[in-house]
């Protein structure tokens, strides 16, 4: 573990707790109010609908469940112009595209710095720098620096590296625990020189990555010591740049991975080939899956498109049916979400709503040209990945674009804008290379 220099900016915080005015001469106010206090401090504590989630509901990429759908409610549903309030700012993070992931009051994501890749927990108050450890070497000479964001179960936090490593750290001190190379221990294999670029999934006692490869695309480890609980052999497709997502499927758990050549569903239990779907990439696939009841959505960029596949399971065999195929959405890596059965999120230009089952293109407009997307409280969150990486605050209705507000991101590096905005804790999330912004979305 190391060191890691940054520099803090607190601005703008409105963060008062409660103001108890008492008359100290009132000898009956005064008992009465530290009975209450003492009363008030044996209840269990309860959550801040404002405040972070206990139940880790922002511990790893695109949230719990990878679907990019934050939890939290209560928000602003405009913003003033300027956007909302920046709280705090924090520098020295390094290179890199990494989001950002979250377990009590600790914040976790990665950047390059002294020529390797680091881990960095964060204070979840201002943003101060608590500790670094380094994962793996430097990565690419364009756009270097680490793409994945950590994974965290509160105790543990995982970090990948441009180079395959996997490392396995305690949260509170960054201590390593574990590591393991995807391509010396797995014979990882990636479809193209961008580096390993998934984020690990993080489900139970396993910790899941996508090594690619003949000896199995998909591994799980146990999370505490490493030791490897399946290889999923029966798929052997290199890896692309997507993360896995856990799903559900009448009744059977499994994980579905996007590859170079398909989308296929990974049994949980031994990591068997229970589906597989022809969805063959080209250069870079990068967007998440979207899994919506029965319903596999994918896309990308470089002339590939998007295709739908309905998943169905009779008898314990499961089957996969094309839905459909075409370009109305080519996203890059931005990703996309799901909401009340559209899919929302980038094509080269535009931001689009698509209707999941038909693929029909509802509604397209320029917003803040091609970017990344969340979505949160009825609204998606919009980020632009050029110029000033404008933000803007979208309502999530497949009837039209209404834009609610937008603002352009300060101390703007210059370098595209590739990582995801996040909304959790009543708090906006920007990561612009090395520099973390975090805005204040709570309605007044």
């Amino acid at each position: 573990m190391d060191q890691a220099e940054n520099h803090l900016v607190v601005v703008n915080d409105t963060d008062q707790g409660p103001h108890l005015h008492t008359r100290s001469h009132d000898a009956i106010i005064r008992p009465l109010l530290i009975l209450l206090i003492a009363l008030a401090a044996s209840l269990p504590a309860q959550v801040d609908p404002g405040g972070p989630d206990t139940a880790l509901a922002w511990n790893q990429w695109r949230g719990a469940q990878r679907d990019g759908l934050s939890p939290d409610t209560g928000l602003a549903t405009d913003w003033p112009d300027g956007g909302p309030s920046l709280l705090w700012k924090v520098d020295g993070l390094g290179l890199g595209f990494s989001s950002v992931a979250f377990a009590g009051q600790r914040i976790f994501t990665m950047g390059q710095v002294r020529g390797a890749a680091h881990l960095f927990c964060l204070d979840l108050s201002d943003g101060a720098v608590q500790w670094s450890a380094r994962i793996g070497a430097s990565g690419g000479s364009r756009q270097p620096g680490p793409r994945a964001t950590p994974s965290t179960d509160g105790k543990l936090v995982f970090g990948l590296g441009y180079d395959g490593e996997l490392a396995c750290l305690a949260a509170e001190s960054g201590e390593e625990k574990w590591r393991k190379n995807l391509y010396d221990e797995f014979d990882g294999e990636i479809m193209s020189g961008w580096g390993y670029s998934e984020s690990p999934l993080l489900d139970g006692d396993l910790v899941l990555v996508t090594p690619g490869g003949s000896a199995g695309s998909v591994v799980a480890l146990n999370k505490t010591s490493g030791a490897l609980v399946w290889q999923s052999g029966e798929l052997t497709d290199e890896a692309a740049y997507s993360s896995l997502v856990p799903a559900v499927i009448n009744g059977t758990r499994q994980y579905i991975v996007l590859t170079a050549r398909s989308v296929a569903g990974i049994a949980a239990t031994d990591g068997g080939l229970l589906w597989r779907g022809a969805f063959r990439g080209s250069t870079a696939v990068c967007a998440t899956p979207i899994y919506r009841d029965g319903f596999v959505f994918v896309t990308a960029a470089y002339s590939v498109g998007c295709k739908a596949f309905k998943v169905t399971e009779a008898d314990g065999q499961f089957q996969v049916s094309d839905l459909y195929a075409g370009m109305q959405l080519q996203n890059h890596h931005g990703g996309v979400v799901a909401v009340d059965g559209h899919v929302y999120g980038f094509g080269r230009r535009n931001l689009k709503c698509i209707e999941i089952e038909s693929g029909e293109v509802l509604w397209e407009n320029r917003s803040v040209g091609k970017g990344s997307i969340t979505y949160a409280d009825g609204h998606l969150i919009v980020r632009g990945e050029a110029g000033r990486a404008s933000v803007a605050l979208v309502a999530a209705t497949p009837t039209g674009y209404v834009e609610k507000g937008r603002f352009d991101q300060p101390d703007r590096t210059g370098v595209e804008a590739w990582a995801h905005p996040v909304v959790f804790g009543g708090k906006l999330y920007i990561r612009d290379q090395g520099i973390l912004l975090c805005y204040d979305l709570r309605s007044n």
